[in-house]
């Protein structure tokens, strides 16, 4: 029931604003692959528009191994375009908002705020792993 569910607000989210969302992270790791330097925020906007085309069903989560050059990556994206980005989800949020239907997929964008922000040290993984994770294991 809950993959019918996600699949249902995933077509959903991908015809009023999915399709968007990935168009605008591939033009930026895009343009961000032109210089040598920059690749890896290339490959993190990528990474990003892989998850805002089909995010239900699948969560954020922070790896914990962040390095000191991931930390400065970090700081850099917001300054350049994480700031940027984030204005543009919660713009989209509240439109999506208006609706009753629309109140997941503005809560969905509102979720996209902390990898947009901060994208490395971050993984994508599917919400039963996530869930997972969560739980005490016995070794």
């Amino acid at each position: 029931m809950r993959s019918l569910i996600s699949l249902i607000l995933n077509v959903i989210w991908l015809l009023t604003a999915g399709w968007a969302l990935f168009l605008g992270y591939v033009v930026a790791g895009l343009l961000a692959c032109l210089l040598i330097v920059t690749i890896p925020f290339g490959l993190a906007s990528f990474r990003i528009a892989g998850f805002v085309i089909w995010p239900f069903g699948r969560e954020v989560v922070d790896t914990g191994r962040v390095s000191a050059v991931g930390a400065l990556g970090n700081v850099i994206w917001f300054v350049v375009a994480g700031w940027w980005l984030a204005l543009g989800h919660v713009a989209t949020a509240l439109a999506q908002a208006i609706t009753i239907i629309g109140l997941p997929l503005a809560w969905a964008n509102l979720k996209l705020i902390p990898v947009t922000c901060f994208p490395f040290g971050k993984e994508i993984v599917d919400s039963d792993d996530a869930r997972a994770r969560m739980l005490p294991t016995a070794r």
